[in-house]
């Protein structure tokens, strides 16, 4: 079996290094890079399954990355890593494309496990997901081409978004919490942030509903998570 490649993107080389030195430990093949231009060149070469990649970087920092490697529909999955606390900062990495992120100091072990998390959820995506389409209301889901319709209209999801819809859809009708989502989607079986949950649903809600305020399929479930609801049988929670 060929070994998964991680690309390195930080500008510190004492974190650079410590992330190579752990994911190699456990059998991952590792190039490093320290500026977010350097990715451009380096995907083409490397060829990453997974990318980590730092926030504040020079030449180009880890969302204009982000942005522009989704502009050129380059589905990478991206861990992002910063030193920021701030939850905006956070949240405009996912905005912008990354599937996760980690806020320094973080631990090598708990990166190496959502990195394995990622790989093993796409990896298991093609198995999971029979080419049967899945539909609700007027939402038409094609799991084998990963491809999403509302009223017969493609609509562009990043994979993550695509990963939660079809997960809710699977699970329709059903109260999920934020865990089970981050276990179901994620593929976290640890205790994850579940703020990445609440974010990537407030995204999803914007690209799907009419109202995204007044959301006819994606019900909140007050101190408890979710629920993906037919419109016409939406119930009230407030």
């Amino acid at each position: 079996m060929m070994k998964k490649k991680i690309l390195v993107v930080d500008d510190e080389p004492s974190i650079s290094m410590l992330i190579e030195f752990n994911l190699k430990l456990v059998g991952f093949e590792v190039h490093c890079v320290y500026d977010g231009e350097a990715v451009f060149q380096a995907i083409q070469h490397f060829r990453p399954d997974l990318i980590v990649l730092d926030l504040m970087l020079p030449k180009m920092d880890g969302i204009q990355v982000c942005r522009k490697l989704r502009g050129q529909n380059n589905l990478v999955p991206i861990i992002m890593l910063t030193a920021m606390q701030d939850l905006s900062d956070k949240i405009a990495g996912l905005d912008n494309g990354a599937d996760d992120y980690m806020t320094k100091p973080f631990s090598p072990q708990e990166l190496i496990s959502r990195i394995q998390a990622i790989l093993r959820r796409i990896q298991t995506l093609p198995s999971a997901s029979p080419n049967t389409p899945v539909s609700i209301g007027q939402i038409v889901i094609q799991p084998d081409q990963r491809e999403v319709k509302i009223k017969g209209q493609p609509i562009e999801l990043t994979p993550k978004e695509f990963d939660l819809l079809l997960f809710l859809c699977k699970h329709r009708g059903k109260v999920l919490s934020r865990q089970q989502l981050l276990h179901g989607v994620w593929d976290y079986h640890f205790l994850g942030d579940t703020r990445i949950v609440d974010v990537h649903i407030s995204h999803l809600r914007d690209k799907i509903e009419t109202n995204a305020r007044n959301p006819e399929y994606i019900v909140t479930i007050r101190n408890v998570g979710y629920k993906l609801a037919e419109p016409a049988m939406k119930e009230s929670y407030a």
